[in-house]
């Protein structure tokens, strides 16, 4: 798990905003607060760039193409519990916000607002949730009955072998290693690793699975299992 904080930052924050005007005032105005801010513009782009890096806090708008702020909540959510997520709306009616924080976001902020509220309610979340222990998404080995992988060095190693993995094949493995006898949905995986979850890449998604069956064969106790339906999830007896 890369991350990508520039030095001296207080944070790496993403943001997923499509009003391209909006994006970069925030962006600009949480930089000169020393924050590190990636900017994304749809929700596909988002999840896909929340998988690859490390964030102290979500930024999302609520109605963006693609995928909105919501759903794309719902997909973090699915796998990090931890990441803040604060929404940026238009939308002022209390149903709106009981939505957000169902979608799982801990705040939710009305446009128009101003950066100092914004910078304000911030710093209040990261004081309650930095520093509280490693997350999941830190880590880089992972042990898998007789295997050790290592998503840093994209290395698979058994006593028979030592496996060099390829980008792809190291995402899918990391995900299913990091929620171990969790069912991870079909379009999350793809959203994630490919960033979209048409059919064709839906044939891809198998081809990597049946390989990482393959590499995984010298221990019967690791299984990649498929839920009929729905997507695959990892076990190890």
């Amino acid at each position: 798990m890369k991350n990508e904080t520039e030095p001296g930052a207080k944070g790496t924050l993403l943001l997923v905003e499509d009003d391209e005007n909006l994006g970069f005032v925030v962006q600009d105005s949480l930089r000169r607060r020393g924050y590190a801010v990636h900017l994304f513009r749809d929700g596909k782009e988002g999840l896909q760039h929340f998988n690859r890096n490390k964030y102290d806090l979500c930024l999302l708008d609520v109605m963006l193409p693609h995928k909105d702020g919501l759903s794309l909540a719902e997909d973090i959510r699915l796998t990090d519990n931890r990441t803040p997520i604060i929404f940026l709306t238009a939308k002022s009616q209390t149903e709106d916000r009981i939505a957000g924080f169902k979608a799982g976001g801990d705040d939710y902020i009305t446009k128009p607002f101003s950066q100092e509220e914004l910078v304000l309610r911030i710093e209040a979340i990261l004081r309650r949730t930095q520093n509280k222990g490693q997350d999941q998404r830190d880590r880089d080995v992972f042990h898998l009955g007789d295997f050790v992988f290592d998503d840093k060095n994209k290395t698979l190693t058994h006593p028979e072998e030592t496996r060099r993995l390829t980008k792809k094949e190291a995402a899918v493995l990391r995900l299913l290693s990091m929620h171990q006898d969790q069912v991870l949905p079909r379009e999350l995986l793809l959203n994630m690793v490919w960033g979209d979850d048409s059919y064709f890449l839906g044939r891809s998604l198998d081809v990597f699975i049946s390989r990482l069956r393959k590499y995984l064969r010298y221990d019967e106790k690791v299984r990649i299992v498929n839920v009929h339906g729905v997507g695959f999830k990892m076990q190890v007896d």
